[in-house]
């Protein structure tokens, strides 16, 4: 396959397909996604709602994933870190490089990295309100 930029829709379904072969294949952190997501075919349609959101602001995605993975953290005991969005994100970036090229396909790396560090602080921030973490040093 030739790359080039992300272009459509199609091009972002490609790349949220590929990325997510290499997410639910990961020891690390495909557990979190396969012991979660029941119906993939539809949580596919929905991050390709939001990666098309994202990159071509059209107004097909609807949800709040930043609260949405702070309940995950929580039912899944406290136990996602950094290091586990580090994973994810260097499988996003591998998956970029591999199939695109182009200023959309930079864009993409960028709000990748962006919505990691929101969606860890927002995990920080609800375990704050939930009090599993040490305020004292605050």
């Amino acid at each position: 396959m030739e790359r080039k930029d992300i272009e459509n829709r199609e091009d972002v379904s490609t790349l949220v397909h590929r990325f997510y072969e290499k997410v639910r294949a990961d020891t690390e952190i495909g557990h979190f996604f396969n012991t979660t997501i029941t119906d993939w075919p539809e949580h596919m349609e929905k991050l390709t709602d939001f990666w098309e959101t994202n990159l071509f602001f059209v107004q097909k995605y609807r949800g709040n994933p930043l609260l949405v993975h702070a309940e995950l953290d929580k039912d899944k005991g406290y136990t996602i870190t950094d290091y586990h969005f580090g994973i994810w994100l260097r499988h996003w970036i591998a998956t970029l490089d591999t199939y695109f090229i182009g200023p959309n396909t930079e864009k993409a790396k960028q709000r990748a990295r962006n919505i990691s560090v929101r969606m860890f602080i927002t995990i920080f921030e609800q375990r704050k309100r939930d009090g599993v973490l040490d305020q004292s040093n605050d």
